[in-house]
């Protein structure tokens, strides 16, 4: 990545971290205070009987305040991935971001705190001091060898689970990845010899847990910035690390990786040298762990030992280690059964569990995420991604399971069945819904044209598509102003080179795209002199021409202008696709409680009940491109005929038309929007509906119902807004608005390109 890019780059975190507001984390109520009697019990005087309760029960807490559910994450700033000993306050940014993956996967609450301690003593008497608060504690970057000790005095003294997820975390997914490397290379843990490049906290934390696995100390050998770990070595020696010293005249990496059937990497870049691979054994597990480059790129590796297993922790490469695999899942076990500590059981538990979903069939939902190409369990899928939603489902109970196998569990989980039910929660809600959609448009990035080719955040979501691999973009505007603005906004790429520019003033092709116009739109009116003009002067026409030829695979336009314009163009130049009727708009809402889709927001006025049946079996098509099943819900004004009018009826003759055309669809209706969200609600209406759960598809009576409940969610809600995603057309064409953002035009070239992968 040149270093223009990685400039854009901080420049782009930096907003991101700044706007709307500063960081990313906020805190908020969760129960009302809407009148005086709420504020009666909330605080004064109503208070005092939650206080009362835990004095006399102090396990009450876990019923009547948020301790259950809150961890610390905890650093002092000297060993930031990738930045070092930068201090407590620079790594707030790290522990704000850790705290929103606690959150995010598995509905975990998290105080970030920033200590200004060195000495182990004050470090642990800071942290412990704070049991009283918080239901786990997770130490983050914290240098070693001290966090070794830290984490081992503060598990003496606190009677709360106490994770460095640096070792932990770390070890765990390794410990997995290991364990089915060595099912598939035929051999076991005890006759494997192990060589690791880096003695620090994760390095060792990794060795340790192997050895607990099964691997022999006597296999294992160790290297660090002062050359390999022999006996009688002073220099940067310390007693974790002496466990590994061997009496040898080796001193280099080089010396030892001989017949090393596995090599583990968590220390610098390009330290393994090809000629290094090629002595390992056959069919050698390396593990280039080093972030943002790994110790080998896994071509080179594979160029000179085409049998190798190779994982790394980045996300471009199959087999990521990466933390959050396991941390928010064990942490969810072990708060759910009121664990004392996390142990080695505990530990061992998640590895089994990450191991063995490794080893299962793709799922249904994963498999359609990702666009039937999920990797089956073998050498390039040895561990799951951190997208699969069955990581809770596995790992939660398994630690939980553990916990009270070994006596730390204070609340043992009575039904496990309905914990796992409760878990489900989670699923999807928690796997940023984009990812999915994100990997499948990079296996075949597609030719995806911007009619707003000059706009600010059409650049920078062309640069951030570049990066990503996402698509080749083509852009519609002038050369002299599209170079200007991509040095005033810093952007590094470069007409020709990352993307194509069409000129609308003067490209060679103006004579062909006034053919195909005319063509089209020949017989709406439109004379040839006017074709011409058109196709000079409007983008999204350009745009259209160029999908209707075959130039581009999608298309994406209405970042500036008005919506039915660019869907004029569309309607008249790319058509219906076979067999719809009418085109329509589904946008997109991630909320805190999960997506909710909408329909018609844009363009159907007011639909009939053949067109509200072809929009919602088409809206199912695109939810399934996310992973998830469409659960559908007919939304009105009635609530399963409590009113008799035309907008009910229609509502229902939609209904009876998706029934008979897709049976399989969980559709039901007509009902009231709470009706859809609340089952519990739904059950006492109507306990014979079709639908189960919460509804995330809403498709509406009409235009002005769609768009209203869309806008009022996504301010109420502060909801990421995902579209609108034109459907019925016959091409990948979408219509944004004029207050998306780049973020939003990168999100629906993804989804274009993904659309235009199914359509070939």
């Amino acid at each position: 990545m040149s270093k223009t890019i990685t400039d854009d780059l901080k420049t782009g975190a930096l907003v991101y971290h700044r706007l709307p507001k500063p960081g990313k984390l906020e805190i908020q109520a969760t129960k009302p205070l809407g009148n005086q009697r709420d504020l009666a019990l909330a605080y004064s005087p109503g208070v005092a009987a939650a206080c009362e309760a835990i004095v006399a029960d102090p396990s009450a807490a876990a019923e009547l305040t948020i301790r259950a559910n809150l961890v610390a994450v905890i650093s002092n700033g000297t060993a930031v991935l990738g930045l070092g000993n930068i201090g407590p306050l620079a790594s707030k940014p790290v522990m704000e971001g850790k705290a929103v993956l606690f959150k995010k996967f598995a509905g975990i609450d998290v105080f970030d705190i920033e200590i200004d301690a060195l000495e182990i003593d004050r470090i642990v008497d800071v942290v412990a001091a704070l049991e009283p608060t918080f239901g786990g504690i997770n130490l983050e970057d914290i240098k070693a060898p001290e966090c070794f000790e830290v984490e081992r005095r503060l598990r003496e003294r606190m009677a709360i689970p106490v994770f460095h997820d640096d070792q932990h975390g770390t070890a765990i997914i390794v410990g997995a990845a290991v364990t089915n490397a060595l099912e598939l290379m035929g051999k076991k843990f005890e006759d494997v010899k192990i060589v690791a490049s880096g003695a620090g906290a994760a390095a060792i934390a990794c060795l340790n847990l192997l050895r607990e696995l099964g691997a022999k100390v006597e296999n294992i050998w160790v290297s660090d910035l002062e050359g390999v770990v022999y006996k009688g070595r002073e220099k940067l020696m310390d007693p974790y690390k002496e466990v590994y010293a061997k009496d040898t005249n080796a001193r280099t990496l080089d010396d030892i990786i001989g017949d090393a059937d596995i090599f583990l990497g968590v220390s610098a870049a390009n330290v393994l040298k090809p000629s290094m691979v090629q002595k390992m054994a056959k069919g050698p597990l390396i593990m280039a762990l080093a972030n943002p480059n790994p110790e080998i790129m896994p071509d080179e590796a594979r160029a000179v030992r085409p049998d190798a297993m190779i994982c790394t922790g980045r996300s471009d490469f199959p087999n990521q280690v990466n933390n959050v695999l396991c941390f928010p899942y064990i942490f969810r076990g072990a708060l759910d059964c009121g664990a004392t500590a996390i142990n080695e059981p505990m530990k061992l538990a998640a590895v089994r569990a990450i191991a063995g979903l490794a080893r299962e069939a793709p799922s249904d939902v994963v498999a359609r995420a990702y666009g039937g190409e999920v990797g089956t369990f073998g050498s390039g899928s040895l561990i799951p991604s951190p997208f699969d939603p069955r990581l809770i489902l596995r790992i939660a109970p398994a630690v939980a399971k553990a916990a009270m196998e070994t006596g730390v569990a204070t609340r043992p989980i009575k039904d496990f069945d309905a914990y796992h039910a409760e878990l489900s929660r989670f699923v999807f809600r928690s796997g940023l819904l984009m990812k999915p959609v994100f990997d499948k448009a990079k296996q075949a990035p597609k030719r995806v044209i911007y009619a707003e080719g000059e706009d600010e955040r059409i650049l920078r979501a062309a640069q951030v598509v570049v990066e990503d691999g996402l698509a080749f973009p083509v852009l519609i505007g002038r050369p002299a102003v599209v170079e200007q603005r991509l040095e005033r906004f810093g952007l590094s790429i470069k007409i020709g080179r990352d993307f194509e520019l069409i000129d609308p003033q003067s490209d060679p092709r103006y004579r062909d795209y006034v053919a195909t116009y005319n063509e089209r739109v020949g017989r709406r009116g439109v004379t040839p002199d006017a074709a011409r003009t058109i196709i000079r002067t409007s983008n999204s026409a350009i745009a259209a021409v160029a999908l209707q030829r075959g130039d581009v695979d999608a298309l994406i336009c209405g970042v500036e202008g008005r919506f039915n314009t660019h869907l004029r163009h569309i309607r008249q130049v790319i058509g219906l696709k076979q067999g719809a009727n009418a085109l329509a708009a589904l946008s997109l809402l991630i909320t805190s409680k999960g997506p909710l889709f909408i329909a018609d927001t844009h363009v159907s006025t007011n639909p009939t009940p053949a067109e509200l049946a072809d929009m919602t079996i088409a809206a199912a098509a695109h939810v399934r491109r996310f992973g998830l099943e469409p659960k559908i819900a007919m939304v009105s004004h009635s609530d399963f005929g409590s009113y008799d009018d035309a907008d009910a009826e229609k509502l229902q003759l939609a209904l009876k038309m998706i029934w008979e055309r897709a049976p399989e669809l969980e559709v039901d209706g007509e009902m009231h929007a709470d009706t859809a969200l609340l089952p519990d609600l739904r059950e006492r209406v109507f306990p014979q509906s079709r639908l189960t759960g919460v509804a995330n598809v809403m498709i509406m009576p009409n235009m002005a119902a769609a768009n209203i409940a869309f806008q009022v969610i996504k301010v109420l809600a502060d909801a990421l807004p995902v579209g609108p995603i034109l459907i019925g057309q016959a091409k990948p064409a979408h219509i944004l608005t004029s207050s998306v953002t780049a973020r939003g035009v990168v999100n629906m070239t993804a989804l274009a390109v993904v659309e235009a992968q199914g359509r070939e």
